[in-house]
């Protein structure tokens, strides 16, 4: 099971990456209840709309996370928002292949936790590594996510060159 939080999620929403990489995957994705509801609930932006349509079409599994304590304990440990610690408390329950998590404070708690994690910029690479996008779209992408995400210059530099082709 591939387990994502809402900011990963809306990411990948935004610069249309959501739809080659539910294709892409054999796993199970999940996102708990209070991504939904961060996702979905409020506004109907394009990404919501997106994220939406993917919930209806199955092609990603709302999971109840029933440990309140261990969200709790989570949101304290790691100043984390409910969203992140749900996401976080799904991935052990389910002890999840990957947890998608864009968050500081959540890639720090996946990290101290132990549990494999990703980024939206690291489903980018990944995704133009198994052919799922073009070198041109997959750059079109990076430059996209870069405007909407708070990554540093750094991260965007080594992942265009990390999707250059192969020579």
């Amino acid at each position: 099971m591939i387990v994502l939080d809402a900011s990963t999620l809306i990411l990948m929403a935004k610069i249309e990456l959501l739809s080659p990489f539910l294709a892409g995957v054999e796993s199970q994705v999940a996102i708990p209840t209070e991504v939904e509801r961060e996702c979905c609930g409020v506004k109907k932006t394009l990404d919501a709309l997106m994220i939406q349509k993917a919930l209806e079409e199955s092609r990603i599994q709302v999971v109840a996370v029933k440990n309140p304590k261990l969200i709790a304990k989570l949101q304290a440990d790691f100043s984390l928002g409910k969203g992140e610690a749900e996401a976080i408390a799904l991935a052990i329950k389910e002890k999840a292949e990957l947890l998608g998590i864009d968050d500081k404070n959540g890639i720090n708690a996946a990290k101290l936790l132990g549990i494999p994690f990703t980024t939206a910029v690291g489903i980018l690479v990944r995704s133009r590594e198994k052919g799922l996008l073009d070198h041109s779209d997959a750059l079109a992408k990076l430059t996209a996510l870069a405007e909407y995400g708070r990554y540093k210059h750094s991260i965007v530099e080594d992942a265009r060159r990390r999707m250059e082709p192969r020579k």
